[in-house]
């Protein structure tokens, strides 16, 4: 199963990186691929409340930083974290049936 998924290290949680097509998996690989994912996917919320938390602390450091470069690096770092936070949610979103993911990435 560990096969089928890959750590993201940007998002910070495994993502799926199917081999073959959706339908070429036997049905109980299928199944095992989909709860292996919802238990992926459940921690997700999770990730991005951690996100928000530096995302907040950034925006403190930001409130009280007098020299623009630091200023602008803030807010370089802000605006990655929120990129992250985007992509979770897509991948949140990203209907538990694999058949019907956008974009699962094939492994080379």
């Amino acid at each position: 199963m560990e096969n089928q998924f890959k750590q993201d290290d940007r998002l910070g949680i495994p993502v799926p990186v199917l081999d073959k097509d959706w339908d070429e998996f036997s049905l109980e690989t299928q199944q095992d691929i989909l709860f292996h994912w919802e238990t992926i996917r459940g921690s997700i919320p999770d990730r991005i409340a951690e996100l928000e938390e530096q995302i907040n602390l950034k925006q403190a450091q930001l409130y009280d930083e007098s020299s623009f470069e630091r200023s602008c690096e803030l807010n370089s770092e802000i605006a990655e974290l929120a990129s992250v936070i985007n992509d979770l949610w897509l991948w949140y979103r990203t209907n538990q049936d694999m058949s019907e993911m956008e974009n699962p990435q094939r492994l080379q």
